[in-house]
């Protein structure tokens, strides 16, 4: 197969398809740029997106548990997956790319010069027909001029009345026009030798061969695209086993997800370390009346009992008051942790002994190696000053002194943690705080503000002492869910006292739902009632301001000494109790250490 000799007469035709092969091959070229483009923009976007879900250093927290490490590493090989597709774009760039527009540029030469000769044979060939042309019309011209001539010198010679002279020159114009038609003969004959022999050459030779490289670079172009595609593959394919290890590293992590482990991890985070309640007494209220039972100390609706449903804000009475999500339900601002339930004060305060002792180990070992540099230069006082090393293990030793007396003091702390936990564990005879989260009732209770029949107010102060569980039990039955010791001195609390670690924004109060298994008919509050629920709270109680306070957070309202508010949400263990303002009405959140409280219990349900 050669075009020279099956397209001989294809000039035209080999020149339109030899440039609509270079147009394919840069068209080829634009392809892979474009890919390369894509599979950058796409390795971006990867980058982008792994970016913009790698936990935040707030979140550090919540990526402890399975998931979230599985998720964490899952982005680690997402960004691997980007690399490789990054090196993929570089490769087709370098690679491809690259040789697709050297061979373009070749081609385009190489056609031209090829296409430029055949012009010029073609030319000179062109050329040669025309001197043909040229010497056959100069012939047919010199051979009917001959023919003329010698048709009138026979006329001349058979007319007897012409003198012998024009007879004579006629028969001289004749030879003279043979002469010529003979010579233009031979001119016509030599060019049309040389025409023959330079069209043979012409067709069978030279445009022969330039169709021939012709053929040539085009099966050059075509063999060229071919090796790009299979090299394009080849790039891809040898980044396969990257990123096959990148979903290796994915599947990995997702086996590691434990949802046991997570289980515990989820109990060692949040467990307070408190008994459950101990069972509610029956109230005989005939029995009170006639005498023969004590009045119960304090009474708590039952409503007010009923675990809080929570999660990350609290919907009270229609109203979002937004608090910080439970994952900060456990944090605490003072120094020995007092104020976490037991279990979690025991885990912050092994962590805080376990930082100090490594902190013990670290100067320990700073202080010996400065020792030891002491020591090289007291035996070769040319490397140094031993008393330029003084300064620095004083200032060591001080810090260890510092670090031993904090080791000291936070492993005192844990011992009376721990104290405190086996005491809760102590049994059911032993005084435990009730951690079931109160609920406002939804019973016919108090307006705000109104006094209400059958029922009188009980004032009391908490107490720090003893054994007086009868005041203290006053003060904190409403709110025995909070985390706090149910016998700390609030009323001899200093207003410089830290105020409670979260915020009215700590979403840990109460909601007013029913519980799980309850009838939502039957917790709705009958018609005609004190309060319309959505609207406004029911009050639980009233209490004092001990010490002024200012504002700060949202959520919280500002109090002067003294002040009387009442109490329509109780302390739910962050160390804040809900309030609303007698004079105006205004409601919201005041520290607990604060005030004094005095809840209402009622002689007649």
């Amino acid at each position: 197969m050669s075009w020279g000799t099956e397209l001989w007469d294809q000039y035209d035709n080999i020149s339109l398809h030899t440039q609509k092969g270079i147009d394919f091959l840069e068209r080829y070229g634009h392809f892979i740029r474009d890919r390369c483009a894509i599979e950058m923009e796409y390795a971006g976007k990867l980058r982008r997106l792994v970016k913009n879900y790698l936990p935040k250093k707030k979140e550090e927290d919540d990526y402890q548990y399975s998931p979230c490490r599985a998720f964490k590493h899952v982005m680690t090989e997402i960004n691997d997956l980007a690399g490789q597709h990054e090196v993929i774009a570089e490769n087709l760039q370098s690679n491809v790319i690259r040789e697709v527009t050297i061979l373009v540029k070749d081609i385009k030469e190489e056609r031209k010069k090829h296409l430029q000769e055949g012009a010029r044979m073609t030319a000179n060939l062109v050329a040669q027909i025309g001197n043909l042309e040229r010497a056959r019309k100069n012939y047919e011209k010199a051979f009917k001029e001959a023919d003329r001539a010698l048709e009138n010198y026979q006329k001349a010679d058979a007319d007897y009345n012409l003198s012998r002279a024009e007879v004579e020159k006629q028969r001289l114009n004749m030879a003279v026009k043979s002469q010529q038609c003979e010579d233009t003969k031979n001119e016509y004959a030599n060019q049309l030798q040389k025409t023959n022999d330079m069209q043979a050459l012409h067709y069978r030779s030279l445009m022969p061969d330039v169709f021939r490289q012709l053929q040539e670079m085009d099966e050059k172009r075509i063999k060229n695209i071919k090796n790009f595609m299979i090299h394009s593959v080849d790039i891809e394919r040898d980044v396969f086993p990257i990123i096959s290890k990148c979903f290796d590293g994915i599947v990995r992590a997702a086996e590691e997800i434990n949802e046991k482990e997570d289980t515990q991890m989820v109990i060692d985070r949040y467990k307070s370390g408190f008994q459950p309640p101990e069972d509610i007494p029956f109230e005989d209220l005939s029995a009170i009346k006639s005498g023969e039972v004590p009045p119960p100390v304090n009474h708590v609706p039952i409503a007010q009992m009923r675990p809080a449903e929570t999660v990350k804000g609290t919907m009270s009475a229609g109203k979002l008051k937004k608090r910080v999500g439970i994952f900060g339900i456990f944090s605490s601002n003072k120094e020995d942790f007092s104020d976490l339930p037991p279990n979690q004060r025991k885990k912050k305060l092994q962590q805080k002994v376990e930082e100090i002792s490594a902190k013990i180990q670290q100067e320990t070992a700073a202080r010996d190696g400065l020792m030891k540099m002491k020591g090289v230069y007291e035996q070769n006082s040319a490397l140094g000053d031993p008393m330029s090393i003084e300064g620095q293990l004083n200032e060591s030793s001080h810090k260890l002194d510092k670090l031993k007396q904090e080791l000291q003091k936070y492993q005192a702390f844990l011992d009376e943690a721990m104290e405190g936990i086996s005491n809760n564990r102590a049994g059911p005879g032993t005084h435990q705080p009730n951690m079931s989260p109160s609920v406002p009732s939804r019973r016919k209770g108090p307006a705000p503000g109104h006094h209400v029949n059958g029922g009188h107010l009980h004032r009391h102060h908490r107490n720090s002492g003893g054994s007086g569980g009868e005041e203290e039990s006053l003060s904190r039955s409403a709110s025995d869910s909070s985390v706090s010791n149910p016998t700390v001195n609030h009323k001899q609390s200093a207003p410089g006292t830290p105020l409670p670690s979260h915020g009215p924004e700590s979403g840990l109060g109460t909601s007013h739902t029913s519980l799980p298994d309850s009838d939502p008919e039957q917790d709705a509050p009958p018609a005609g009632e004190d309060y319309i629920d959505g609207e406004s709270l029911p009050a639980l109680g009233v209490c004092k301001a001990l010490y002024p306070f200012e504002a700060t957070s949202e959520g919280s309202i500002p109090m002067y000494d003294g002040e009387e508010l009442f109490i329509i949400e109780l302390d739910q263990g962050d160390g804040w109790t809900r309030v609303r303002r007698q004079a105006d009405g205004e409601e919201g959140f005041v520290p607990t250490s604060y005030i004094e409280c005095s809840l209402y219990s009622y002689n007649n349900c």
